[in-house]
This record gives structure tokens, C-alpha cells and sequence, in this order.
């Protein structure tokens, strides 16, 4: 009922350690990275005493000492993160709870690399909360945002890979205008993706200030009033999911956590856009179905008024949890 997996490690990092260019940035600045929903995680998750839990996008660690609290001294928490300078602060937010905590850096797609490498075998919940942090957000050389300038990079692991000022250059109009209208839902991609790679052939927007005054320079004049988004809004969400393989990546965890998880053990997901919370609820869905989960949200957990409020970046958050079922083959 659950895809066979085989445990590789894509990313190369299961043993934890520096990204596989060996490139470090400086540290992160500015606010600090809010935890969303994080009462519905607890709900989701059920933690009790004991249990051994995994939180695989463990970022500044707000959520896994929630997590940390629920399973006392005698539980345990496996954290991982593909960005090595969030888990530095993790490292510092998590010390208080001593060796219950492992962190391990690599991606979510190497679950099961990482549980073995670790001696770690079945677990009783796993939480992925998705996208990009307030942290990385907040600091310019990472180039995940427009609204401070920095070198166009976009990725989660610092130095490795292509950057998105690669991305666009490697491009054809076809696989950008794809990217531009799958991730990012962009009604102009066509027109968007002719137009950079035009201007990628003279000379390569190098930094997010650069791309965005291009891309804003596209779009007609916004009637006052009719919209807060900035028009590159769009353009850089695409980017930033296929520079880090974002969907991909998520399609080759879910299988894995649903193994590492043992009977009743539960798994939660935040997403942050509709492309990733139909991958997650189709495969919830389909799991149901086949037995690999005995339950699964019908509908995804919203944050209330109070927490976009207080938070506005979580406005668009989306909660699923699935409960796993029966008994799993060893």
C-alpha cells in the first residue's frame, strides 16, 4: 500500500555537516521567524509523553519546542533543515533541551537516510512546515524578496546549486513561461518569460531590486486601491519553488513519512500555496483509500483573524493532518 522507498540521499547531507558547495552566508537578520498555527500543529500531531518525534523543516526551532514540551524528558525530537544557517539558530533556540534533540542537515526528501543514519526507526508524528521563513525572507543576500535588494539566489541550501539569476540565464522561453504559469499562476507568463529571456540574452537582472523594477515595468499601471501585491509577487514565488525543487521535493517525502510513521502515528503538513496543499491532500486522500492512513483532515486548518493580525505572513496557511493506520511491516 506505501511505495516502496529507496533510501538514498539526494541532497548529499544526511550526515549533517555544511552544504555540499561548503559555503556558508552571514547570519540571518532582522525579525525573527514566527511559528504559524501552532495550536492546530499540537492538535494534529497529539505529542504525549515519550514519544519520539520528527520535524522536518525544523527552521528557528519555534515549532519543535512546542513539540519539546509535549513529550517531556523522556521524548525525543529529530530536526531538519536544508538551510544550515536556520539550523544554526535552531541549534541555539533548541540547546534547553539537552541530547533529546538531533539536528541533521539535509532535505526532507532524505527522511529515510536520515532515520537510519541516526538509529532512529519508527516515529509518532512528523510535522513539515513548507515555503520559505520569515528569516530568510528578512535577509537580502539569501534574494528571496523584492522588497529588499540583494543577489538574485532564491535557494535554501546557501551556495549549492543554481542560484535563480542561473535559473533564468539556463532557461528557454518555453520552461520558463511553464514555471512562471505552474508556481507562480502568473496570467502573463507567456509575455513575462519572452521578455527576460530577451533581456537575460544583453544582460542578466543580478539582484531581486533589478528583477522586480523589470518585471513592474511589464505590467500596466495598478488602479489605485484594486491590489496590494506587488506585480513580480508571482514571478519570484515561481522562481523560488523550481530553483529548490520545492514540489518535487515534496512529492518524494510524503511516501517517506508515511513509512517512518508507526501505527496511529501522525503527520502534519503546512502549506503555504495551492500547488503544494493539492499534492498534500491528494496524497492524504489517496492513502485513506488504500489503507496506508486510517484518517485524514477533510479540510485543511485556516489561522484565524487574531493570528493574521498578528502575523500576516500566515495568511495563506494551510493545515493538513493524516493519521497513519494498521500495522507496518518492519
Amino acid at each position: 500500500m506505501i511505495p516502496t522507498v529507496v533510501c538514498r540521499d539526494p541532497s548529499g547531507l544526511a550526515d549533517g555537516g555544511v552544504g555540499e558547495s561548503g559555503s556558508r552566508v552571514p547570519p540571518m537578520v532582522g525579525s525573527p521567524h514566527q511559528p504559524v498555527l501552532e495550536e492546530a500543529v499540537l492538535d494534529g500531531l497529539g505529542p504525549v509523553e515519550g514519544d519520539a518525534m520528527v520535524d522536518l523543516t525544523v527552521g528557528a526551532g519555534g515549532h519543535a519546542a512546542r513539540i519539546l514540551e509535549r513529550v517531556g524528558p523522556t521524548g525525543k525530537l529529530l530536526g531538519v533543515d536544508r538551510d544550515s544557517v536556520a539550523l544554526e539558530v535552531a541549534r541555539g533556540a533548541l540547546k534547553p533541551f539537552g541530547d533529546q534533540v538531533v539536528l541533521v542537515e539535509g532535505r526532507s526528501d532524505s527522511l529515510c537516510a536520515i532515520l537510519q543514519k541516526n538509529g532512529w526507526s519508527r516515529v509518532q508524528g512528523v510535522l513539515m512546515d513548507l515555503g520559505v521563513s520569515s528569516m530568510q525572507l528578512d535577509e537580502p543576500l539569501r534574494g528571496f524578496s523584492f522588497l529588499r535588494d540583494g543577489p538574485l539566489d532564491m535557494r535554501m541550501t546557501p551556495g549549492a546549486g543554481r542560484s535563480a539569476m542561473d535559473f533564468l540565464v539556463d532557461s528557454t522561453v518555453e520552461d520558463l513561461e511553464r514555471t512562471l504559469r505552474e508556481y507562480g499562476d502568473e496570467p502573463s507568463a507567456r509575455r513575462i518569460a519572452q521578455r527576460l529571456k530577451s533581456l537575460c540574452r544583453r544582460r542578466p537582472p543580478r539582484t531581486t531590486g533589478e528583477l522586480a523594477a523589470f518585471i513592474e515595468s511589464l505590467q500596466p499601471a495598478r488602479p489605485r486601491g484594486r491590489s496590494r501585491a506587488h506585480p513580480a509577487t508571482r514571478t519570484f514565488q515561481a522562481l523560488r519553488i523550481a530553483v529548490n525543487d520545492e514540489i518535487g521535493v515534496l512529492e518524494r517525502t510524503l511516501p517517506q513519512v508515511a513509512e517512518a510513521l508507526a501505527p496511529n502515528g501522525r503527520c502534519v503538513v503546512i502549506s503555504f500555496h495551492s500547488i503544494e496543499d493539492r499534492v498534500v491532500k491528494r496524497f492524504f486522500r489517496d492513502g485513506v483509500k488504500d489503507g496506508t492512513f486510517f484518517d485524514a483532515a477533510r479540510k485543511p486548518v485556516r489561522p484565524d483573524a487574531d493570528e493574521v493580525r498578528d502575523n500576516p505572513r500566515a495568511r495563506s496557511a494551510r493545515l493538513r493532518w493524516a493519521v497513519r493506520a494498521g500495522e507496518v511491516a518492519a
